[in-house]
């Protein structure tokens, strides 16, 4: 296989002979003469390390477009014309990702107060009550545990918080990586680099313990919550994950709108626009609802 950095290149098609050219972060390419798939074999780096691991494709082509349609269909604030917008751009893409692990060692604080109830008499009254009460314990402590599979991407074109919402995952199902995995696929390099993505990972895992903190503290309420967690023997793989990439455009002046569908459970991820004529039509239907209320009131 040809070895080339994070610049454009012409490789030799395999099959037929002809010049290819491999853009700059892909690690695929295919033939515009013969069809035939190329996988380009980049030289590791600090920041660009080769693949771990990956996830095949569980998802077809028509099972995701069917998803993006029952999705956007269960929009009905969204335009009319959208819910019919064609299909401007469908791909699937093995997408960069790290998968991030660590030992976490925490300290926290916290204050929790304990409800109880008390019997008190009223002179006054000449009876009994019964009355909640509560009563603060401070507690603090430590705690240690392991934190696993943290996914971040590592694509600049698809931000963390676009693959936190197609996950989970089924990691279970990841496989050894291997060129043929992704050959006639569009599989990207990274291009964030690792530091950053750790960054990523670590914040993820930082709102993960509070959580489990949270989670364990006795009593009944919880205030002045403090903690501080380090976490230590990280590792970090460079994975490729499968996702189904689809711009919709209802209009060829406006903007297309991005949908992504996990290639393995077929989640899916996309804000469809809202009907600004749908939203005035439901104004005016409440207000009318509100002039009946109060003329019915005003006549009896």
């Amino acid at each position: 296989m040809p070895v080339i950095s994070g610049q454009s290149l012409e490789v030799a098609c395999e099959s037929c002979g002809a010049e290819i050219l491999v853009e700059p972060l892909m690690r695929t390419a295919r033939c515009p003469y013969c069809d035939s798939p190329s996988v380009v074999d980049r030289p590791a780096s600090g920041d660009r390390p080769d693949p771990v691991f990956a996830i095949g494709f569980a998802v077809d082509r028509a099972r995701a477009e069917r998803a993006i349609r029952k999705h956007i269909g269960g929009k009905w604030m969204a335009p009319r014309a959208f819910k019919k917008a064609r299909v401007d751009h469908l791909q699937g893409v093995y997408t960069p990702a790290y998968l991030w692990s660590a030992a976490s060692d925490s300290i926290y604080s916290a204050v929790v107060g304990e409800y109880y109830h008390a019997t008190t008499f009223d002179p006054r009254k000449k009876k009994s009550r019964r009355e909640r009460k509560i009563e603060f314990h401070e507690v603090k402590g430590e705690h240690a545990s392991y934190v696993a599979d943290v996914v971040v991407s590592a694509s600049q074109g698809l931000p963390n918080a676009e693959i936190e919402a197609i996950e989970p995952f089924e990691l279970a199902e990841l496989q050894r990586y291997s060129p043929a995995l992704v050959s006639g696929w569009v599989s990207e390099e990274p291009s964030l680099t690792v530091e950053e993505c750790r960054r990523l990972a670590r914040a993820e895992a930082e709102t993960r313990m509070e959580a489990v903190l949270r989670g364990f503290m006795p009593g009944d309420t919880l205030q002045r919550f403090k903690r501080h967690t380090r976490f230590r023997s990280e590792s970090v793989d460079l994975v490729l994950l499968p996702v189904w990439v689809f711009a919709l455009r209802r209009h060829p002046s406006e903007e297309p709108v991005r949908f992504l569908v996990n290639g393995q459970t077929g989640a899916v991820h996309g804000k469809a626009p809202v009907s600004w004529a749908k939203i005035a039509a439901i104004a005016a239907a409440v207000a009318g609802l509100i002039g009946l209320i109060a003329l019915a009131g005003w006549l009896l």
